[in-house]
């Protein structure tokens, strides 16, 4: 399953950032992504949210440090 979720988020982030090179891994964070500032990452949180069918809440967005977390959120909404 999480293999899937990253392939999924590969093309969420290849979408939203409008660059197929990206490739995210647990470890990814904005600053691995040169155009993912706070405006982007407001529009990839709903990309992510509408790809897998669900929502984050608040404290979820300002908290997450990098692709890992967001992943094992998705895990544990999805799974």
């Amino acid at each position: 399953m999480e293999k899937e979720i990253y392939e999924r988020l590969n093309k969420v982030f290849r979408d939203v950032f409008d660059d197929e090179s990206i490739v995210v891994k647990p470890e990814t964070t904005s600053a691995d992504i040169e155009d993912w500032d706070s405006l982007e990452h407001i529009n990839l949180v709903v990309a992510v949210e509408q790809e897998f069918g669900m929502k984050f809440n608040m404290k979820e967005v300002t908290t997450m440090k990098n692709v890992g977390e967001m992943v094992d959120i998705i895990i544990s909404r999805i799974g």
